[in-house]
């Protein structure tokens, strides 16, 4: 499985790029893009971009543009007579977003969950997952990780997967962990609540909040480690995809 699972990584490593090197973009015009992307276009065109009938731009696939100049016409232009609006982008953004689009496209063959089942996701999730020690789901788990109630809106599959594989790959400044060292040598880390000039403020590892004078303090610091577990070889490929299903499900609202 594992074997399995590096032969993915490596094969889109290589096609991203082989991406960025045809169309001249690079990790940060994608970073930016995304972020564009996500403001602008995705209320209509969902995280994944496939919330709109008959357009996959999660896959590529488009309507009315073969070249990455006409897809960002269509973007700045708009659709007559459609629902596509007309969008005020400047010529550096229309690229950042272009090049986002390009990117996922490139992605969307190289995760391993995209036919999961949601259903049997939200078990493993919530059993031997062990997930709600640490996160949060609609009032239900612990405050120590990210609240993932509407998770499926700002994150697309591929990125949720890599979380629960590669958890380290990317860490939000949000969710880094927090540690610090008394002077009698006690170690205590959890998630950072409140830093002032004389004090810091913690919920720790058993969720009970911990305040602490720097002045009795040996040292403290961000940890760069996510404190997630991988669940590469603890979770089947297919475990992982139904996990992953299930979170994309999670958009804010309860389900039904």
């Amino acid at each position: 499985m594992e074997i399995r699972w590096v032969i993915r990584v490596c094969v889109f490593a290589v096609s991203i790029g082989l991406a960025f090197a045809q169309h001249g973009y690079t990790p940060a015009d994608v970073e930016e893009g995304e972020a564009l992307f996500n403001a602008n276009c995705s209320i209509c065109h969902g995280t994944e971009g496939d919330a709109v009938p008959g357009v996959e731009l999660g896959h590529g696939r488009f309507r009315r543009a073969t070249s990455d100049e006409e897809l960002g016409q269509i973007i700045r232009n708009g659709i007559p007579r459609t629902a596509m609006p007309s969008g005020n982008f400047r010529d550096h953004q229309l690229t950042t977003i272009v090049a986002y689009l390009r990117s996922i496209a490139e992605s969307a063959g190289a995760t391993v969950s995209n036919s999961g089942d949601a259903a049997r996701g939200k078990m493993i999730f919530e059993g031997k997952g062990g997930c709600l020690k640490c996160h949060r789901v609609r009032g239900n788990g612990s405050y120590l990780g990210p609240e993932l109630t509407a998770i499926g809106i700002n994150r697309r599959s591929a990125q949720l997967e890599r979380s629960i594989l590669e958890p380290d790959a990317e860490i939000l400044p949000q969710n880094r962990s927090f540690r610090v060292v008394t002077r009698d040598g006690k170690t205590v880390t959890g998630l950072l609540l409140n830093q002032d000039m004389l004090t810091i403020q913690l919920l720790d590892s058993t969720e009970h909040l911990r305040l602490f004078s720097k002045t009795n303090l040996k040292k403290f610091a961000f940890i760069d480690k996510s404190p997630m577990p991988s669940y590469q070889g603890r979770l089947s490929p297919q475990d992982v995809g139904d996990v992953v299903s299930y979170l994309a499900t999670l958009k804010g609202i309860r389900a039904q």
